[in-house]
């Protein structure tokens, strides 16, 4: 079969996100469950499907950023949808500032996709308790929200909720990308959204979420489920209590967030896993959050875990024939690699990161045509490890060694930084549990200076 260099440029490319739901992304997709600790979107799908319809569930979701989880929540979607639920996803960067988020924020970007759903279905809902909060808080602002093509002298007008020239979905979307953009206007909605949240979620639930969900189960669909995604891109900054942005927000204020009347599934940062009140994040949402590991490509004796490398050649075989059977993949190897040697030192030197594995197959495509050299590859994993190398402090070496020995993080202050810098990963493969130095770290002189000794 000839190689699709063109096609293959395309798949490889790191910012796409696949789609199962699509026909053109489903080839791309590979099930790694069976070496990432077990099914955890088909426990997602389960607890919202085996439960009463009229009980709502919210859980929880996270991984390192780049390891799939987008991918793995669409997977999720197109489940749902083929058990007859009706599912809004949504990338919530796309509505919020990652750097500055409130609870009020995140009910508003949900209020938004809401509205846009019910809008495509259709449906006509009276939110006028809802509209008033939100042309409240526009005439307050003293002109400083601007909405185009509105005379906000009729602001005056109590009935103008009733009368306006915007559909809510519209309105919000104005707002909410103002407020994106703007310290000032995400001040302003806060103080006077904030003191009001409780009364805004009975607003949601009951002017949008009951009618939606009666309207969609009188269509014959099981209910309502809100995917958000991307929550776990919150930069994680000190609030003025003292708490960091995740922690104020998911165990501070997790009781609002998890008070919405239909199924939710939130994203969320990785650190919060290694916080001291994962006990009170668990009871706030009603289990454990469910996290994705990375793709063990060694073991925690440093053998190599071959059920984990033969998925990930699979991964990037399909990135370059997706029409082919797998079992024939092994015939196409030197199509793109010079040899499998060099195809396994991809895999390998990658950790298992799903988008470090498909940034340095990208690099290598930019330069060269395939077959991939094993020069080529090397030049790459040199340019990657120095991009790396220049935020490594000498006492965080210290930590990355210490991390190789244990496989654990347990006893390290700032292991969380580790994690976030993807200078460590965390590994699920049956019953084992461990975390180890990002492989293409383990190369680095630093590094092998302080094994050494």
């Amino acid at each position: 079969m000839q190689l699709d260099i063109g096609q293959f440029f395309r798949a490889s490319n790191p910012a796409k996100t696949l789609n199962v739901g699509r026909d053109e992304d489903r080839p791309y997709y590979i099930d790694f469950s069976s070496v990432r600790g077990g099914k955890l979107i088909q426990q997602i799908a389960r607890t919202i499907t085996l439960l009463s319809p009229d009980i709502p569930t919210c859980q929880l979701f996270t991984g390192h950023i780049g390891s799939g989880k987008s991918t793995e929540l669409l997977r999720l979607k197109a489940e749902l949808e083929q058990s007859r639920f009706h599912v809004v996803y949504f990338e919530s960067s796309r509505d919020l500032n990652m750097a500055d988020v409130e609870i009020t924020d995140i009910l508003l970007a949900i209020v938004r996709q809401i509205s846009e759903s019910i809008e495509s279905a259709g449906i006509e809902l009276e939110a006028t308790a809802l509209q008033t909060i939100l042309w409240d808080v526009v005439k307050i602002s003293h002109h400083k929200i601007d909405v185009p093509g509105v005379d906000l002298a009729q602001l005056h007008h109590t009935d103008f909720a009733l009368n306006s020239p915007l559909s809510l979905a519209q309105f919000i979307q104005k707002i909410t990308n103002q407020a994106r953009n703007s310290r000032e206007i995400r001040a302003l909605l806060r103080q006077y959204l904030e003191p009001r949240t409780s009364d805004l979620l009975e607003i949601i639930n009951r002017e949008m979420i009951a009618p939606f969900v009666q309207y969609i189960k009188q269509q014959g669909q099981a209910g309502v489920v809100i995917i958000i995604d991307n929550l776990d891109r919150i930069i994680s900054s000190q609030t003025a209590s003292g708490r960091s942005q995740p922690e104020y927000l998911f165990i501070d204020r997790g009781n609002q967030l998890n008070q919405l009347s239909c199924h939710v599934v939130y994203t969320i940062p990785l650190a919060l896993i290694f916080s001291n009140d994962l006990g009170q994040l668990t009871n706030q949402f009603w289990g454990d959050p469910k996290t994705l590991p990375m793709i063990p490509v060694q073991f925690p004796n440093n053998q190599p875990c071959e059920p984990g490398i033969h998925l990930l050649r699979q991964l990037i075989l399909t990135r370059a024939f997706p029409a082919v059977n797998q079992n024939n993949y092994h015939r196409l190897v030197t199509d793109v690699f010079d040899s499998l040697e060099t195809l396994d030192r991809l895999c390998i030197i990658s950790g298992g990161h799903v988008r470090s594995l498909l940034v340095l197959l990208y690099s290598c495509l930019q330069k060269e045509d395939p077959p991939i050299s094993r020069d080529l590859l090397e030049e790459v994993i040199l340019q990657r490890r120095s991009q790396l190398l220049l935020a490594i402090e000498p006492e965080e070496w210290v930590m990355l060694n210490q991390v190789a020995t244990t496989k654990k993080l347990s006893g390290l202050n700032d292991g969380k930084i580790l994690l976030q810098s993807l200078w460590v990963f965390e590994y699920r493969y049956n019953k084992e549990y461990w975390f180890d130095v990002n492989p293409i770290l383990k190369e680095a002189e630093e590094f092998m200076a302080l094994s050494a000794r």
